[in-house]
């Protein structure tokens, strides 16, 4: 099996698109509030993934995606935590439904309801509420500023809320900004990478896994980067004395293979290691089209892995056993399915 843990809902109906610019002109003073969204209907839903997230899954033979909102449009820089509420819930309420449409080919992950100058009692109860749905991560955003970096860095103890949140359900987060809010910052091409790059150096020499020993967090955009410059970030601990914390960061963190060429896919292999990448294409992501020296899309990240000379246990600890690993409730999805459907039943 193939499990990609990095796929997001970008091709929303304009209806689904229209209702959140409306949300957000009433949440900026520019509007009055919109009328209450009533969702995309099932028939639209299921042709829109079936045209689209399915149709690539299927052309390029994976299997499974972990499913979150698009992650440009969580917004947590748009005032006033009851929007960031309401978004937050229709957003996870309809990757959720895809996932009940085609139970066999999506799991959900969730948007938190995050704001620039708010708590995180609302992202905790939000957490909550996803995975008693069914939901098996979810994305937390170390920035909800959009680029100004005003939160305090992930291993400090105003997030040990949902830290604690987190270690008590079993579910691991993926950390991942939204949209830049700077003009000066390309979103996908540069705040997404130098979000990966920083959360990461929040991390070395921090005592957050010491604390929390059973959290687990997933950095996207293969680590942005982190492997390209190991060895100033294995320097940067050596001299300040925590060399052995940045070992240990290999039991709580991982990165994804959402890297769009062969070298790229190759380094990180070889710095990271199979045993703490997970197979990721952010499918209808950041870079669609075919690569004109390749003549293969960009993101089929697939042919990248399957290509850098892995064994065959390796290979499947990247495609497989790694997610079912870091998603426990995933592992515990599959299996009950694999069970039911030996006893010929639908889980």
């Amino acid at each position: 099996m193939i499990i990609d843990c990095h796929g997001h809902f970008t091709s929303e109906p304009a209806a689904f698109r229209a209702h959140r610019e409306a949300q957000v002109a009433h949440a900026e003073g520019r509007a009055a509030r919109p009328a209450p969204y009533a969702g995309v209907p099932d028939d639209e839903l299921r042709a829109i993934v079936e045209a689209n997230q399915l149709r690539l899954q299927r052309e390029r033979g994976t299997d499974l995606t972990v499913l979150s909102p698009r992650a440009s449009a969580m917004g947590h820089h748009v005032p006033g935590e009851q929007t960031a509420i309401e978004w937050a819930r229709q957003s996870n309420d309809t990757v959720r439904r895809i996932g009940e449409l085609f139970p066999d080919n999506f799991v959900a992950a969730c948007q938190l309801p995050q704001t620039v100058d708010g708590g995180l009692d609302a992202a905790v109860a939000e957490l909550e509420r996803c995975v008693e749905a069914g939901f098996v991560a979810c994305n937390v955003n170390p920035d909800p500023s959009g680029g100004g970096w005003t939160a305090p860095p992930l291993p400090d103890p105003w997030w040990d809320p949902l830290w604690h949140t987190l270690e008590r359900l079993d579910v691991p987060a993926m950390i991942h900004v939204s949209a830049s809010t700077r003009p000066a910052v390309h979103t996908t091409g540069a705040y997404y990478l130098a979000a990966d790059t920083t959360a990461f150096m929040q991390l070395l020499g921090s005592d957050l896994f010491d604390r929390h020993p059973g959290l687990r967090l997933v950095i996207p955009h293969g680590g942005g980067a982190v492997p390209y410059h190991w060895g100033r970030y294995r320097g940067i601990a050596l001299k300040n004395g925590v060399l052995d914390g940045f070992e240990r960061l290999r039991d709580n963190l991982f990165f994804d293979s959402c890297v769009y060429h062969q070298a790229g896919i190759d380094l990180l292999l070889g710095v990271i290691g199979p045993g703490n990448i997970l197979f990721g294409s952010e499918l209808l992501g950041a870079v669609a089209g075919e690569n004109p020296e390749t003549g293969h899309p960009f993101d089929d990240t697939r042919r990248y892995l399957e290509a850098a000379g892995l064994g065959e246990d390796d290979l499947r600890r990247v495609f497989e056993g790694n997610a079912r690993r870091v998603y426990p409730r995933l592992d515990t999805l599959l299996a009950t399915r694999a069970i039911a459907s030996e006893r010929g039943v639908r889980a």
